[in-house]
């Protein structure tokens, strides 16, 4: 007989402390509250609440992956992120490619070398629920189906920072369906890169979660609610009711599968 069987291994997905998830709930509810203000201010309010919404979601975002996946996870995830979306970010922004020729107003704050600091962040709140409900959906075309979320996310987001004139597009050919102020182009380039950064996150990341009640409940209700608040907003709040449209009916097509199988479970045979 083994002393492992008088000492048997320890459970590693430990329980997560009240304290820790309601730090998690506040950070995303202070996020959300945020969003929520965005028809009622307008000026200077509007553009620092712009900077703080993101920052907000995207500690959100890295407490919950501190929480569920550990430190090795985290740090590995935001690194890449980060770097990935700010080299994207310089490239496009200084050669038009893939997205198109656009500008940064330099009314989101700190910038790296022309690229406002708040923009990889940005990159980092989406890009970890958006792999959570990737991993879930399907097992070979993580890196496709990720990607095809981060390109329906940016056509709530795209119009809505060149509206505030956060960043001003220059083009003269074919728009987004609906969306006449947004160069079509923008749209395939950010499901290129969207499906670069998933791919490289799919691969160098494990899927486990280390702790017990570190359910993915929060990003999860993070991806409805953007779009939930990307149509309801666009649609009796901001007058752009070809936002809400496009935009609520392609995110509408990333996000039912994952809400079915969240509800459903998965196939029987899967």
């Amino acid at each position: 007989m083994s002393l492992r069987q008088f000492y048997p291994r320890r459970n590693n997905r430990r329980q997560v402390s009240a304290r820790k998830l309601l730090v998690l709930y506040a950070t995303l509810i202070i996020a959300i509250g945020l969003q929520i203000s965005y028809p009622l201010i307008t000026g200077e309010s509007l553009r620092l609440v712009t900077i703080a919404t993101v920052y907000w979601a995207a500690a959100a975002m890295i407490i919950h992956a501190l929480l569920a996946y550990g430190i090795s996870y985290t740090s590995i995830f935001v690194s890449i992120t980060f770097t990935y979306a700010l080299v994207i970010e310089q490239i496009g922004s200084r050669t038009g490619w893939p997205f198109g020729d656009y500008q940064y107003s330099g009314s989101l704050g700190y910038q790296i070398y022309g690229v406002p600091l708040v923009v990889p962040f940005a990159w980092i709140m989406i890009a970890h629920p958006i792999l959570i409900a990737a991993r879930k959906v399907t097992k070979n075309w993580v890196f496709l189906y990720g990607g095809f979320g981060m390109m329906a996310w940016d056509l709530f987001l795209d119009p809505q920072m060149v509206a505030a004139e956060r960043w001003k597009w220059q083009f003269t050919g074919s728009h987004v369906p609906l969306q006449p102020e947004i160069p079509l182009s923008n749209a395939f380039g950010w499901l290129l890169t969207g499906i670069g950064l998933m791919a490289i996150l799919h691969k160098v990341l494990r899927r486990d979660r280390r702790k017990a009640t570190a359910s993915t409940s929060i990003p999860d209700f993070f991806l409805i609610w953007t779009w939930f608040s990307g149509v309801v907003g666009n649609l009796f709040f901001f007058d752009r009711t070809g936002v809400a449209v496009i935009g609520g009916v392609v995110f509408g097509v990333f996000l039912i599968p994952y809400v079915f199988l969240l509800r459903f479970g998965p196939p029987a045979n899967s």
